[in-house]
């Protein structure tokens, strides 16, 4: 997260964007460092719903999960929408969370898996994505959160066009998901930990319907 080559693209509030090269790669990767003015246990709330891409990240069209293991180890399948004429990509992703028991932060990984559903002609399949978002409570019930992520979309998609949005898109998605994690359905939950301190679910509005 802390490697010296991220180079600022763009500052909007509390959000900043940074990017750099990916080895190998004509795609390069990104990191956003938001302070998102709602408490963690919010925010784990809106990641604990299957279908919360929808409501924050922009152009995601189609979230559901499958195959969940646990909250700590789960399944997602996602459809993201691209500029015409270029064919929409959908993702099938191994997530992992974790946490950290002494500074309270908690740690979701998302990796592109293959084999875990058919391919749908319809869109272009993404096999190689890593993504990672950081979560660390701080002071007035506000949040930080670091959100890195490559990806290579696959398909005929040019350089140019994937490393404009990869600043566009975390931007506008960070903006909604302040919005989405202050609203009614995300308040009171809370954040549920095992004897030894670590995380094993949320108990939020939802997950009591």
């Amino acid at each position: 997260m802390d490697a010296p080559d991220w180079e600022e693209q763009t500052k909007e509030g509390d959000i900043v964007i940074y990017t750099r090269p990916h080895p190998n790669s004509s795609f390069k990767a990104f990191k956003a460092v938001a302070i998102i003015d709602a408490p963690i246990n919010n925010m784990m709330a809106v990641m604990a719903n299957p279908q919360s891409c929808m409501e924050w990240v922009l152009g995601c069209t189609v979230a559901n999960a499958f195959d969940v293991l646990s909250f700590n180890d789960r399944y997602a399948y996602s459809v993201n929408d691209m500029p015409w004429p270029f064919k929409d990509r959908d993702y099938v992703l191994h997530i992992r969370t974790s946490n950290n028991p002494e500074n309270k932060s908690i740690v979701m990984h998302m990796n592109a898996v293959a084999n875990k559903k058919d391919v749908n002609d319809e869109y272009e399949r993404v096999h190689v994505a890593q993504t990672t978002y950081l979560f660390e409570p701080l002071d007035g019930n506000k949040t930080k959160m670091t959100w890195l992520q490559h990806t290579e979309p696959g398909g005929v998609l040019p350089g140019w066009l994937v490393n404009s949005l990869i600043v566009d898109i975390p931007v506008k998605s960070l903006q909604e998901l302040e919005r989405v994690a202050q609203s009614a359905k995300y308040q009171d939950a809370t954040i549920l930990f095992n004897p030894e301190g670590l995380i094993v679910g949320v108990d939020s509005k939802l997950t009591r319907q």
